[in-house]
């Protein structure tokens, strides 16, 4: 395998948090998508934030922040196309700021068995979990095609572009992901 580029995917609306920015939010005393970071960090080799609203605090972290090329927050898939068109490598390895216990072996997992695809994501027992993925950089026409068609389907992307899904059986919470104020504070009090 060639080299990687990490991307935390902080760019969202975050309307089911009331606006806030989700990343942000403190998780046992840290922003959610620090959590990410020490997570993703050891499994690649560069890492990128995507981000469209505070970019001087997400910066403090010391890594590339890079926002949107497309306008009105289009969704993660408009933050995967703007890190496939900056990264320097071959491959990026995705994962949304909202999950902070990713496995260690998260990435290393996705590359064994992704076969010849150029896109592969994570399928946990409950359910497919498509911005916890794997994609090649050739995949930035296509996608960037998908997108200026109106498209916005994550996971019908993926599955279009011939990718398929890697099964991680680990416990469920290792995928689980914060939406609300609810499941934050659920979450921090475990």
């Amino acid at each position: 395998m060639t080299a990687i580029t990490g991307v935390i995917l902080a760019g969202g609306q975050s309307r089911r948090m009331g606006g806030e920015d989700k990343g942000l939010l403190q998780l046992h005393g840290q922003p959610l998508y620090q959590h990410v970071l020490q997570r993703l960090h050891p499994q690649v080799d560069q890492l990128l934030i995507s981000a469209n609203r505070n970019l001087s605090q997400y910066r403090l972290s010391g890594v590339e922040v890079i926002s949107d090329s497309l306008p009105d927050f289009p969704g993660p898939l408009a933050g995967m196309l703007s890190a496939l068109q900056a990264m320097k490598t071959e491959w990026a390895a995705f994962c949304a700021c909202d999950t902070p216990f990713i496995p260690r072996d998260y990435v290393v997992r996705l590359c064994q068995q992704k076969g010849n695809a150029h896109a592969v994501w994570v399928r946990s027992v409950q359910r497919d979990h498509p911005a916890l993925a794997l994609l090649h950089r050739d995949l930035a026409g296509p996608l960037e095609d998908y997108l200026l068609r109106g498209e916005r389907r994550l996971l019908h992307f993926l599955l279009q572009e011939g990718g398929h899904a890697v099964m991680f059986p680990d416990d469920e919470s290792a995928f689980s992901n914060i939406n609300t104020p609810e499941e934050l504070t659920s979450l921090g009090a475990r």
